[in-house]
């Protein structure tokens, strides 16, 4: 067990987590009917959610990594996404799905969305493994989500505090 100063709760354990990415998986295989899938896993928060997915989408599959942000030096979105790492691969007329860790106020990820929608993919939809609606700023919303949850600070499974706690094999809450 990791040593913590937080007092850290399991809110969604491994064995859950996996049997979901099982599930979308399977979802995307079949949505796509064996047509080719480009992922583009956002870094970093996303990067277990997309290797544990990724198990389960038996279909030609591309993996990319994209990092933006909308924050800048601030704690408040400017409305401009800065894209800090970009794809390395095109996505010209492919099946594009956005692995994200989190769909919180949305902000970046519509504004990820735009950046990439006008690369012209075929297509290009959301899957994410957390979703927290009642935080939700902008119009988006995820095409495959894991979970719905409320509004707490999740940390594990790859989403941090302060850049700690992304190794948790589970999804925890910090409580107090």
């Amino acid at each position: 067990m990791m040593n913590t100063k937080e007092n850290i709760k399991v809110l969604i354990p491994r064995e859950d987590v996996e049997a979901k990415a099982a599930e979308i998986g399977a979802q995307i295989v079949k949505d796509y009917e064996g047509e080719p899938v480009y992922l583009i896993c956002t870094l970093r928060g996303a990067i277990m959610w997309m290797s544990e997915l990724m198990k389960h989408i038996n279909c030609d599959a591309e993996i990319d990594f994209i990092q933006a942000s909308s924050y800048g030096s601030s704690q408040t979105s400017s409305g401009v996404v800065k894209i800090k790492k970009d794809l390395e691969g095109e996505i010209y007329n492919k099946n594009v799905i956005i692995v994200e860790d989190i769909i919180d106020t949305g902000n970046t990820l519509k504004l990820l969305k735009e950046y990439l929608q006008d690369r012209n993919p075929k297509s290009i939809k959301i899957c994410t493994l957390l979703d927290k609606p009642s935080r939700r700023e902008a119009d988006i919303k995820g095409d495959y989500v894991g979970f719905e949850i409320e509004n707490l600070f999740v940390v594990g499974f790859g989403l941090d505090f302060a850049q700690k706690y992304r190794n948790l094999p589970y999804v925890g809450y910090i409580e107090g």
